[in-house]
């Protein structure tokens, strides 16, 4: 008996762990939002983890909601994907440890080649034909090859016919988040000059990809045969022209709470003072969860249904939040962010908040929060 008494203790002690929850629903409808705006394909890129989302997860849900490609950084992530059934093609354009090409024309991922030095690495590695797409700088200084080193990698490409396909050309837009056409003039130019390159050359058919989430929401012309959708899967539009669905929902727990004199300075250095007699909920989250910890005034989570702010330093493990005459017990659910709105603030929010972009915010979630799928 007394053993089972333990036990109960122990199990009414115990609270939520710190979730973060995927809602592939919202995924989707983030997929049907972008074909109203376009009749090219869409690969759906599903990098870093999905966007934190959990890459099968996100992937499933826009593939079942029409995505024909899937995009991610290296062919390890490609070979996930595959491992978790998803059949469609994938296009791997960082590889920033390089590409195993044998595994690659394995497991049927085509290669984005931006260099000369890459494409001659991969040619003299490839023993089976690897599919690649060629990237072109379209304006970034970030990746993809310069339009003067274009013919040197087209004599390349054609040199290494039988150990690589070109089956693509891609680029990047450098200034689609500002939501104005003009903005993309000068790379839609120097996508057509690339494409028109490579059919001079004797490559065909091409699949040609210039435009992500921005370019894809707010500029037809840079569509060309299909769109990348990353950070739009999962409700962030960088142009700030469209309110796409949030994909997620961080949730937490009340620790403690206590009631405190006008006077207490709360956290590390006592930065702040409360000014009235109020009540200060501890909530088991902090920077290693991925809250950041340099917050603008404002930073709030929703408890009970109201908005309290955050008060005090953000420490590594908690956050302490002024909930003024509401005290909550231990237990009490704790919302950090969501698609709700109303009390439960977004993505967007917390991005301001912290002085950087949405993607920041639902990448920075740490491995120890829980995932789970709506």
């Amino acid at each position: 008996m007394t053993a089972l008494l333990a036990t109960e203790r122990t199990a009414l002690s115990l609270l939520p762990a710190p979730t973060l929850q995927t809602l592939p629903a919202a995924v989707a409808e983030n997929v049907r939002r972008v074909r109203a705006e376009t009749s090219a394909r869409i690969m759906a890129v599903v990098k870093a983890d999905g966007y934190g989302h959990g890459a099968v997860a996100v992937a499933r849900a826009a593939v079942d909601a029409g995505a024909e490609w899937l995009g991610v950084t290296d062919v390890a992530e490609a070979v996930a994907l595959r491992e978790a059934g998803l059949s469609q093609p994938i296009l791997t354009w960082l590889n920033p440890a390089g590409v195993d090409a044998a595994e690659a024309a394995h497991h049927r991922v085509d290669i984005a080649v931006g260099s000369v030095e890459e494409l001659r690495r991969l040619v003299a590695d490839a023993e089976a034909p690897v599919r690649v797409h060629l990237h072109m700088d379209t304006g970034m200084s970030r990746g993809g090859c310069p339009l003067g080193e274009w013919p040197e990698l087209l004599r390349i490409a054609r040199q290494g016919r039988g150990r690589v396909e070109v089956v693509g050309v891609m680029g990047h837009l450098p200034r689609a988040d500002e939501g104005d056409p003009r903005a993309n003039e000068p790379a839609v130019l120097r996508m057509r000059q690339a494409r028109d390159a490579v059919l001079r050359a004797g490559f065909g058919p091409l699949l040609v990809h210039l435009a992500a989430t921005s370019g894809a929401l707010t500029d037809a012309a840079t569509h060309f045969g299909m769109v990348r959708i990353g950070a739009g899967l999962v409700g962030i539009d960088p142009s700030g022209s469209v309110v796409l669905e949030g994909a997620s929902r961080f949730t937490a727990s009340v620790v403690q709470t206590a009631a405190v004199p006008a006077g207490t300075p709360v956290g590390y250095g006592g930065t702040h003072v409360t000014s009235r007699p109020t009540n200060l909920s501890i909530v088991g989250v902090g920077y290693a969860d991925g809250i950041p910890r340099e917050l603008r005034e404002g930073a709030s989570v929703e408890i009970g249904g109201a908005r309290h702010p955050l008060v005090g330093r953000v420490s590594m493990d908690q956050i302490v939040v002024d909930t003024g005459d509401a005290a909550f017990p231990r237990g009490t659910a704790v919302t950090v962010f969501g698609p709700e709105g109303g009390a439960v603030p977004s993505v967007q929010e917390w991005a301001r908040w912290a002085g950087s972009i949405p993607h920041t915010i639902v990448t920075g979630i740490s491995a120890r929060v829980q995932r789970s799928i709506a």
